[in-house]
């Protein structure tokens, strides 16, 4: 992700002074206004004015929105792209892959305002598939999986089926860090539900109703992990065979 800069929002250090504009702060300080208010939100106007500078003075370091997008994208990605002090740890295709799932759910997590920006921001090449849209870490996919046994045909399975894997969970898990609850219930204990701007009785639904409080309980790391472990399990067997 963005580097760290030790300022907050408005670009100002711990001693209080003003740091220089750069691309780096510029992108770090974009991250921070989405977190906090959502990328429909950013603006260079906006952005700007969080730094206390003009919108003009951005465009020294960013071409505009679309490309403060893509390096926000390019940012937060980078840090899934290995380097010799992450190969060292990794022993085996599968550890690659668990510390590169638990790397992405990562991002989803800190940053879920920034996370639908990466699982939907058009890739460099049409063949890319959000969220693991940097060819550099493409590369390393299938450098890692085809040095450890895996055919072409296989590495490149194994790169579409674990893209939709990351997709499909973390895509939700970041939906539902961001939205707000559209269950509300009032002092006795009667349930309405939003949908389409009209609201229903919860109570013409029993099944609902009953099972409402375990529906909404959180079990997301452990679907996670089983998840997870069941896709290597498959991916394992593609290896045997």
């Amino acid at each position: 992700m963005a580097p760290a800069v030790s300022t907050d929002p408005d670009g100002v250090d711990v001693t209080g002074r003003r740091l220089p504009l750069s691309r780096e702060l510029i992108i770090s300080a974009a991250v921070l206004f989405v977190d906090d208010n959502g990328l429909p939100a950013l603006t260079m106007r906006g952005l700007g004015k969080e730094l206390g500078v003009e919108a003009m003075s951005l465009y020294r370091y960013v071409n505009g929105r679309e490309d403060l997008l893509e390096c926000i994208v390019e940012s937060m990605v980078s840090e899934l792209h290995l380097n010799p002090d992450t190969v060292e740890p990794l022993n085996g295709w599968q550890a690659y892959l668990q510390w590169l799932a638990h790397g992405v759910r990562r991002i989803a997590q800190e940053h879920p305002a920034v996370f639908p920006l990466i699982a939907t921001r058009h890739p460099a090449a049409p063949w890319l598939r959000p969220p693991l849209r940097s060819l550099k870490v493409v590369e390393d996919f299938l450098s890692e999986l085809i040095s450890r046994g895996f055919t072409d045909e296989s590495a490149i399975a194994a790169y579409r089926a674990f893209s939709s894997f990351l997709l499909g969970h973390l895509l939700l898990e970041a939906a539902a860090r961001t939205a707000e609850s559209d269950i509300v219930v009032d002092s006795l204990g009667h349930a309405e539900v939003t949908a389409g701007g009209a609201e229903s009785s919860v109570n013409a639904f029993p099944q609902v109703l009953r099972l409402g409080t375990r529906l909404s309980e959180d079990h997301s790391d452990n679907e996670f992990e089983a998840a997870l472990e069941n896709m290597l399990d498959r991916l394992d067997r593609t290896l045997a065979h």
